[in-house]
């Protein structure tokens, strides 16, 4: 039987592949607060955001192109 953390590591997938980032996520790769992201991603003209269902995702690479052209947020 396998160990739970081997199975993890087995699909282990680095944030800067995903195209598709949690909250969370995108918080830890972008370092742009938690808060910031819901706030800028409510926005019905948010280029980077994905909703599946009630789950909010956000596409890193138009979050990363977002980013590159704000002077601030």
């Amino acid at each position: 039987m396998r160990d739970s953390t081997e199975r993890q590591d087995k699909y282990y997938v680095p944030l800067w592949h995903k195209s598709n980032l949690t909250v969370e996520e995108a918080e830890a790769y972008s370092g742009v607060g938690r808060t910031k992201l819901r706030q800028l991603s409510n926005s019905e003209n948010c280029p980077f955001v994905l909703w599946n269902g009630t789950k909010r995702l956000l596409k890193r690479k138009q979050l990363d192109e977002y980013l590159e052209n704000m002077y601030s947020i």
